[in-house]
């Protein structure tokens, strides 16, 4: 194949382009130092996305980084995509499939920083995995985070369950536990929901199932929603933040000695090798306990709970404001 003028450089055919400018405005990392963390992670990356519908997010110089779902128009022909409707826009989001190196190289010229696939595939609409993710209050230290997952941990334990963790790339935690039987989507809600406030009744003081911010008192948010169609950030993969940190896979024995920002686009491959700790450290899938699932049915969603809440607060509002 022979590149175009302006091309800097073509892998596995993909044309790649403006490699030595900035990932994004004030990202502090070039393009070409993203576009070769994707390349050499590819292998451990594209097992995490296969089958899976993919937003990811994308920077264009001069703007701020977007969500994209929808395959762009002009985008290659050998990029498979998986029609979804979305009910809240009401049309069909033609997710695509990331199946291969070539397609994550063009991702990557494209300036995709984040890969978010879905967390069940689209053709198993079944849970294989229970997922928490964990979030710190705004000013919140990571040392806050990592004594919740211990909480989740404990949690998990006594149910004869465990995890991997990973950061998020951004200030959290993600702990993933690998089940030996799948579960049904809303069986998977109900027991995130319940191994969360089992979790946060360990350590009220620390750790939260609040789904209203101001709820959660400066503790870390242990959020339950992540099961069936929603989406997690993908291990090794960058996040659209200044240095390009990377979420990435600790063992629970370090997690008090590193901090996110330890894990970039520059660092990963250094750090790692040609070891996949993110394969290498899942615990054994363990078995939820039916009366776990039973427990979380009768917990409320949260989303729902937040929306009924905030419906009343301001109706309490505007009563007061009348009384005024």
């Amino acid at each position: 194949m022979t590149a175009r003028r302006g091309v800097d450089e073509v892998r596995d055919g993909v044309e790649l382009t403006n490699l030595d400018g900035e990932a994004f405005d004030g990202a502090g990392v070039t393009k070409r130092a993203l576009v070769d963390h994707l390349d050499a992670f590819a292998g451990r990356i594209l097992p995490g996305l296969a089958g899976r519908a993919l937003s990811v997010v994308r920077a264009r110089p001069g703007q701020a980084p977007f969500v994209q779902k929808n395959l762009p128009r002009g985008a290659p022909d050998w990029i498979p995509t998986i029609p979804v409707w979305a009910q809240t826009s009401q049309r069909t989001v033609h997710y695509p499939l990331c199946t291969d190196r070539r397609t994550l190289l063009w991702f990557g010229n494209q300036r995709a920083i984040e890969f978010h696939p879905t967390l069940v595939p689209f053709e198993v609409p079944t849970a294989d995995e229970l997922v928490v993710d964990l979030d710190p209050p705004p000013d919140g230290a990571f040392v806050q985070v990592v004594a919740a997952a211990r909480l989740v941990r404990a949690a998990l334990t006594d149910l004869g369950l465990d995890a991997a963790v990973k950061t998020s790339g951004a200030k959290g935690l993600h702990l993933v536990v690998p089940l030996a039987s799948a579960l049904g989507i809303d069986d998977a809600f109900a027991a995130t929901r319940a191994v969360c406030a089992r979790a946060a009744a360990l350590g009220p003081d620390v750790a939260t199932t609040a789904f209203i911010k101001d709820d959660r008192g400066g503790r870390v948010f242990l959020d339950p929603t992540r099961a069936g169609g929603a989406t997690l950030v993908a291990a090794y993969s960058p996040r659209a933040r200044p240095g390009l940190p990377v979420s990435f896979p600790v063992a629970w024995d370090d997690l008090g000695a590193v901090t996110p920002a330890d894990f970039t686009v520059t660092t990963a491959a250094r750090l790692l090798g040609d070891t996949d700790p993110w394969r290498e450290l899942r615990p054994a899938p363990g078995t939820v306990p039916p009366e776990v699932v039973t427990e979380g049915r009768n917990i409320p969603v949260p989303r729902v709970q937040a929306m009924h809440e905030g419906k009343r607060r301001k109706r309490a509002r505007e009563r007061g404001a009348g009384q005024a």
